[in-house]
């Protein structure tokens, strides 16, 4: 409500509103209590931010005009004595003693443990930027994009080769199961002897992998025999209702198998 009254820079109200939220905050005990003093907290805050922002310093702006007038004077300049000079512009008389920079210089010397470095009162000059090099960075951005346009490629390459390898493995093993039911189609096939690689634990998995394709595709089926031993055999394609039937009656299953078990 009194904003404007606490930012004034002769105003003292806002270390008092600071110094009563302090005296306050000793008997906060609830914390809708504690949520108003962040409240102020936050609100002296700005109000504290905007107040410093109105505050101007004497050393903020730099008058060369009056730094120089003053320099003079320390020098000892005798304005009293008027060089006459040919120009019709107006020059400030005076003539400045010889020793006004030795003056200058002892004065100075006391402020100075080590010479000061040397800069520029006003900047440095100012100075354009290099011009970028175009052209090297097209060429990095052409280069980078032909290596990421090869690695999608290449990467696809190698997922149709993984998938051609496998179809044809799937097709080996179809053909083999297809084979061994022809021959003896009475004498079941057990599905553990069919894909176990004595062997081979991994050579294994990957048997089971890929028979398990032929089950999802209906290729292949297994069922349990009288002994409750899972049995493989081939599933001969028809025509019309029958393969729909098969279809829909298609059960998957997944089955764990470690090395203990393997062996």
């Amino acid at each position: 409500e009194n904003r404007e009254n606490i930012l004034s820079s002769k105003s003292n109200r806002l270390t008092e509103a600071l110094e009563e939220a302090n005296r306050l905050f000793d008997g906060v005990c609830r914390a809708r209590e504690a949520a108003l003093d962040a409240q102020f907290l936050v609100i002296a805050s700005n109000i504290g931010k905007e107040k410093a922002n109105e505050l101007h310093s004497e050393m903020s702006a730099f008058d060369s005009t009056a730094f120089a007038e003053d320099l003079l004077t320390f020098m000892g300049i005798n304005r009293t004595e008027v060089q006459e000079t040919d120009d019709s512009e107006d020059v400030t008389g005076g003539f400045l003693p010889s020793d006004a920079w030795q003056t200058m210089g002892e004065e100075a010397s006391k402020y100075f443990r080590r010479a000061p470095t040397f800069h520029y009162m006003m900047g440095s000059f100012k100075s354009e930027s290099p011009v970028p090099k175009q052209r090297i960075e097209r060429q990095k951005k052409a280069s980078r994009g032909k290596a990421e346009r090869a690695m999608p490629a290449q990467l696809k390459k190698m997922e149709e080769s993984h998938q051609e390898a496998t179809e044809k493995e799937v097709e080996r093993i179809l053909g083999i199961l297809q084979t061994h039911f022809e021959s003896d189609p009475d004498i079941p096939i057990y599905f553990f002897d069919f894909v176990i690689d004595p062997n081979s634990f991994a050579r294994t998995v990957e048997n089971m992998f890929h028979v398990s394709f032929l089950i999802r595709d209906g290729l292949a089926k297994i069922r349990l025999d009288e002994d409750e031993l899972p049995v493989i055999e081939p599933v001969k394609l028809c025509r019309g209702g029958e393969e729909d039937n098969r279809a829909g009656a298609r059960n998957q299953v997944v089955l764990s198998l470690d090395q203990k078990e393997w062996k």
